[in-house]
């Protein structure tokens, strides 16, 4: 049975840093696009960041270039999404998902999906 578990969400001020982590079981998950999406209160979930087994290639939504890393680490079936200079924008519930594609940032293209971590940025 295939799992994904996100933690690390929280509250943080205007400016502040999180660090999100994506714990995967159930195979092996070296020839996959590892993704991360958020979804706010009344928005569309939308992609964040996705890096591909391909040459490790990463791909970021404007939003967040800049701010916002993705990286894998495949012998422990992690992935992670370092966020820093977080703005209130950027408050929602973060999933992490795993595609078969060798890059895509189409959500529908991702087969397996967290249950979400809440991210707030307030003062």
């Amino acid at each position: 049975q295939v799992q994904l578990v996100e933690s690390g969400g929280g509250l943080v001020q205007p400016g502040g840093s999180l660090s999100l982590s994506c714990a995967r079981s159930g195979i092996i998950f070296n020839r996959h696009t590892m993704g991360w999406f958020r979804q706010a209160p009344g928005l569309e979930r939308e992609f964040v960041a996705a890096k591909s087994w391909v040459g490790g290639s990463t791909y970021y939504a404007d939003s967040v270039k800049g701010r916002f890393t993705i990286s894998r680490d495949d012998a422990n079936n992690m992935h992670y999404l370092q966020m820093n200079d977080l703005r209130p924008e950027d408050t929602a519930v973060y999933f992490c998902a795993v595609s078969d594609w060798h890059y895509t940032t189409d959500a529908e293209n991702y087969i397996y999906w967290g249950r979400g971590t809440q991210v707030t940025v307030s003062s």
